[in-house]
């Protein structure tokens, strides 16, 4: 067994992944992007409970030091949709939303919803004044960490939503345990909140892709590790009685090209081919749900702008290099959230313990299939 005490990510192991990144290898190096964490865990069980609570909330926010609000372009897509992301249908019709994206478990999303309208209110008085009846829809999302954390006892609340929230910064983002993320499994390893990024370059003009994810999905036998089948040799530690998928996945995608509705909504869809290369095929109980936002082509809210507008786009004919640089992404985003989680559960309040994946034992496989680093 390593020692896995310290922050790593899958890189650091020398897995040879493909692709640019960008300084910090996160969603945070799209510019104006800004990541907070609220991570909830709990040693004692809440009175009257029997389980204890391991969860939390990450808040996304585009044009993060904006003074006003600032719509963004956006798109979604649903690979299997046993999950909800509020907002949704106006990002399908309107292609757009305003505010933060924020993600949690799923019986928080009530919670994070109502928290997130009166983080807007308190932050843009000047838009959303007692005399100024505007309507605000936030993008709220979840997974299922109720085997971890007593997501019954709906232990987030509006304080834990505004810290995360207020918390929001560019830099590096913690992965695993962390946020949203707290009490997620992926793989039936240890899961979590994940990120990477990368860069392109079209016609002289460098763009970044960035991804966050948060990883609660697969079953063993599928993991797949930059094509080699690493869940088929990673065998202690099994979910006892887990036959089916039963997790989910939440991945943000966000860049600077400028993209249009359209064009975004695609990107989303490539969050499935990301997900599908760690060896998904996207179970009946998982909801995988993607969302793609371009913070170029800022612009005010709709009914204080003119009639027209003229707006970038970047050539459809130019847009693999993007599809690409997400779906490689999106897939070691979920890999990092894996590598960087650590163990949790096993307590007597606990029905399982649910063990992170072994550094050293992971990169014993994939030497042996030749997907390290060799320079």
């Amino acid at each position: 067994m390593t020692d896995q005490t310290q922050p790593i990510r899958a890189r650091d192991l020398g897995l040879d992944f493909s692709g640019t990144t960008g300084a910090l290898n996160a969603i945070t190096d799209v510019p104006g992007v800004a990541v907070g964490l609220r991570t909830i865990i709990e040693t004692e069980p809440r009175p009257g409970r029997e389980k204890l609570v391991r969860t939390g909330v990450t808040a996304i926010l585009p044009h993060a030091d904006a003074p006003s609000p600032r719509p963004v372009f956006a798109g979604i897509n649903r690979f299997n949709g046993n999950g909800e992301m509020t907002g949704s249908h106006w990002i399908e019709d309107g292609g757009y939303f305003v505010g933060p994206v924020l993600i949690t478990n799923t019986h928080a999303v009530g919670m994070a919803h109502h928290a997130a309208v009166k983080w807007m209110l308190g932050r843009y008085p000047e838009t959303y004044g007692a005399d100024k009846p505007l309507w605000l829809m936030p993008v709220v999302a979840e997974t299922y960490d109720g085997l971890l954390n007593d997501i019954n006892a709906q232990p987030v609340g509006e304080t834990d939503v505004l810290a995360a929230l207020d918390n929001a910064a560019g830099g590096p983002v913690a992965e695993g345990n962390t946020g949203g993320g707290t009490g997620m499994i992926a793989y039936e390893f240890k899961g979590g909140t994940g990120t990477a990024s990368r860069r392109v370059e079209i016609d002289g003009r460098a763009g970044t892709v960035g991804v966050l994810v948060q990883a609660n999905f697969g079953i063993r036998d599928w993991l797949t590790v930059l094509g080699a089948p690493v869940g088929r040799h990673l065998r202690e530690n099994l979910l006892s009685g887990k036959t089916g998928e039963r997790g989910s996945i939440i991945v943000v995608i966000a860049t600077d090209l400028p993209l249009l509705p359209h064009q975004l909504k695609r990107l989303a869809r490539r969050g499935g081919l990301g997900i599908g290369r760690t060896g998904t095929m996207g179970g009946n109980g998982s909801g995988d749900i993607f969302l793609a936002f371009s913070v170029a082509n800022a612009r005010d809210l709709p009914h204080q702008a003119p009639g027209f507008a003229n707006l970038e786009m970047l050539n459809d004919e130019r847009i693999d290099q993007v599809y690409e640089a997400a779906v490689q992404a999106v897939e070691e985003a979920v890999l990092n959230a894996m590598v960087a989680a650590r163990p949790m559960g096993g307590s007597k309040w606990d029905r399982a313990h649910v063990a992170a994946i072994d550094h050293a034992e992971l990169v014993e496989v994939l030497g042996r299939y030749g997907r390290l680093r060799t320079e």
